[in-house]
């Protein structure tokens, strides 16, 4: 039986709205507010499913070598001891090369406190060889996320704490 270790929430409109912005440009905020009042929880498609399917707040399209950035709009508190890894969904790696730029995404379990409360970005990049342009529509998964349990040296004495986001810790 699979250990219940976290909870998704979405971050606060106003974060969004800076995420959302950051990404896109300048947007009408009752269009910002449409999308937002729109965004799923991530969740699995079946019970046996290892990871929580992520869906696009906005439609994308991306031609042979485009990259975007994604607000999810999502945050996750989870227990100490696990990290989020983010990943392509499967379909769309196979059919397009569809990547992370990042590689995997890597959501540590202090992020959810962190001064952007913790919002999930995911940059991705249509990779593809074929010529073939990547169609996702408002509220399709692009991306999944696996909690996955790891451990520490026996001599970590690490006390610091998060207080940012993307690369605070360096």
């Amino acid at each position: 039986m699979a250990k219940r270790i976290a909870q998704f929430y979405k971050v606060s409109f106003e974060q969004f709205k800076e995420g959302y912005q950051d990404a896109f440009g300048e947007g009408k905020e009752q269009d910002i507010r449409r999308i937002y009042d729109e965004i799923k929880l991530p969740k699995r498609a079946t019970r046996g499913s290892a990871g929580y399917d992520f869906y696009a707040p906005v439609s994308i399209r991306l031609k042979p070598g485009g990259t975007i950035k994604i607000p999810a709009g999502i945050r996750v508190k989870m227990d100490e001891g696990w990290v989020l890894k983010c990943y392509p969904r499967s379909g769309l790696g196979f059919k397009y090369r569809l990547q992370l730029n990042n590689t995997v995404g890597i959501i540590d379990s202090d992020y959810f406190y962190s001064d952007n409360e913790g919002h999930i970005f995911a940059k991705i990049t249509n990779d593809t060889k074929e010529g073939k342009t990547v169609c996702i529509n408002a509220g399709e998964g692009f991306m999944q996320g696996i909690f996955v349990e790891y451990g520490i040296t026996r001599d970590d004495e690490t006390v610091e704490i998060r207080n940012g986001g993307f690369g605070s810790t360096t």
